[in-house]
């Protein structure tokens, strides 16, 4: 290679480093959001929905892309890129086929998988809460009564949001029987609820504020008015990145606890949380329907309490069973590795 193209090259890696120092800030410029700044080591991709239980993916990838261009020194430079998907079978299937290493999972669906023998482990909590039932704002439905042979819509049958729809129609004492179940991408949702072709559904935010905010749709229960500690979303990773690369998951799951905490500790982080998962690279959706989930209420869904918590997802596990999605009992072990959540260092997160 020629002086002049080498310096060529190191002129421009210097300008990439000046230029994410200098310009991540509250407007946060879409160059930053592609999560590549200058490392050592290839990104990580890091599978998810466009789902606002999976912020803190995009928060800790623009966290991290932030300390290595700061960082000084030969250490380590880990990163990570967010990797789109519309739903959670496609999410599945590159996990269980190794094209991904990691993703936010369902954690029934975690559960199912690694009794199957994929090499599989949940190592952190994504969110809490989140999770809503819509109905047409011109509906009569008040009561799940009323929703007595209806069209509901949920993302999957192993979604955490099936099992929170269950919870609703039993305290009216009716059962799943009782309605018309329908498997669809949570994208979709807003738009079927608005031309009628579903009459109601559960899923994820921010798809109940799309529609909610649009003025058609209303929501008839809320996971943080009837499930204060649901979880669903959860950080997989495949056990052979756990074999190979311990100190990259553990790096991950430090910065999903700082985004975590960070997320909850003021609104204004929360705002600027917004415009990192709007644009492109991350959910590429409006940012005042995101927004809007932040708002109202601004415990629609929460981050700061990660823990993992065995009861938790031993009652996770109960619920599926009686749902029929995990056919019987299996070992928290046999799908969760505690060891990264033990060992966790909250990452400071300083956008």
């Amino acid at each position: 290679m020629s002086e002049d193209r080498q310096n060529q090259l190191a002129t421009q890696r210097l300008q990439r480093r000046q230029f994410l120092q200098g310009a991540i800030a509250a407007t946060l410029p879409a160059g930053l959001l592609s999560c590549a700044a200058e490392k050592q080591q290839p990104s990580l991709v890091v599978g998810g929905l466009p789902v606002t239980c999976n912020l803190t993916l995009p928060v800790a990838c623009v966290a991290r892309a932030k300390a290595n261009a700061e960082q000084s020194g030969s250490g380590p430079r880990f990163a990570y890129e967010y990797s789109k998907y519309s739903g959670w079978p496609e999410v599945k299937e590159s996990l269980m086929a190794g094209r991904i290493q990691a993703a936010y999972m369902l954690a029934p669906l975690v559960m199912d998988l690694a009794d199957k023998k994929i090499p599989i482990k949940i190592v952190s909590l994504g969110h809490r809460s989140g999770a809503v039932i819509m109905v047409r704002e011109d509906s009569p439905y008040q009561h799940f009564k009323q929703l007595t042979g209806k069209r509901i819509a949920i993302p999957s049958r192993f979604a955490v949001d099936f099992l929170f729809l269950r919870k609703m129609l039993a305290q009216e004492g009716m059962t799943p029987k009782d309605i018309q179940i329908i498997e669809m991408p949570p994208p979709d949702m807003p738009a079927a609820l608005y031309a009628n072709a579903v009459d109601a559904y559960c899923t994820g935010e921010p798809f109940g504020a799309a529609a909610q905010r649009a003025g058609y749709a209303r929501t008839l229960r809320m996971t943080r008015d009837e499930w204060r500690n649901y979880i669903c979303c959860v950080l997989t990773v495949r056990e052979e990145l756990i074999r190979d690369n311990a100190p990259l998951v553990q790096d991950l799951v430090d910065h999903v606890l700082g985004a975590g905490v960070w997320l909850d500790a003021q609104q204004a982080n929360r705002n600027q949380a917004v415009a990192i998962a709007a644009g492109k690279k991350f959910f590429n959706q409006d940012p005042n329907i995101i927004q809007f989930v932040m708002d109202h209420p601004v415990d629609r869904v929460t981050y700061g309490d990660l823990r993992m918590i065995r009861a938790e997802f031993e009652d996770l596990m109960r619920l599926s069973i009686e749902a029929g999605t995990i056919k019987h009992p299996i070992a928290y072990e046999t799908y969760v590795d505690e060891r990264f959540a033990r060992n966790a260092k909250a990452a400071a997160i300083t956008l």
